[in-house]
């Protein structure tokens, strides 16, 4: 568990341990959940990648790709296709 004071302007400083565990370095933005009288804060940068990770969940199945070498063909007859 980790302490910090909230400063006149309503500011805290992530203590580092935390900022490690959430990858987070200058300039990251954080997202503030409350669920059911608690509140979380991740990383918004995290969120948005399992955000578009679940949005494509079961994609690659519907379009026929059923191994990794269907997308290792697919992305090699994509490329071939551009530089002609």
């Amino acid at each position: 568990m980790e302490l910090a004071k909230v400063t006149s302007k309503g500011q805290i400083t992530i203590p580092q341990e935390i900022r490690k565990k959430l990858k987070l370095k200058e300039g990251d933005k954080v997202f503030f959940v409350e669920d059911n009288g608690s509140v979380q804060f991740l990383n918004a940068s995290q969120v948005a990648i399992r955000a578009v990770q679940n949005g494509m969940s079961g994609e690659a199945e519907k379009a026929g790709f059923t191994t990794e070498d269907d997308v290792i063909q697919y992305i090699k007859k994509l490329r071939n296709t551009a530089t002609c």
